[in-house]
């Protein structure tokens, strides 16, 4: 639709004016739609990542499990071995007790 010129420098004015009203309007509604969705983005975000950090937390548990029945399993064993053989484990021992002197002597 075409407009017909205006002649008059005051309804120039007023028409800018408003126009200027308009558009800070638009750029006032834009903010706050930028904001709702910052809003949005950062919830979906801090549920993401607590999600996956309880998700690390059970498999961190779950491993340290795994290691504890992995070592008391050891240690069962090195202690069935010592009671099945007193004199292999006291003669060990004292082998490595005698190699430990030997490197902290050489000083």
């Amino acid at each position: 639709m075409a407009q017909a010129p205006k002649n008059n420098v005051s309804e120039l004015n007023t028409d800018v004016a408003q126009q200027m009203a308009v558009l800070r309007e638009d750029i006032a509604a834009l903010a706050a739609t930028v904001a709702e969705y910052s809003k949005a983005q950062g919830a979906a975000l801090k549920s993401s990542a607590t999600e996956k950090v309880a998700g690390l937390a059970e498999s961190g548990a779950s491993a340290a499990n795994a290691l504890k029945a992995q070592a008391e399993k050891s240690y069962s064993d090195a202690e069935e071995a010592v009671r099945t053989n007193p004199a292999a484990a006291v003669g060990i021992a004292a082998g490595v007790g005698f190699l430990i002197g030997m490197l902290t002597a050489r000083r």
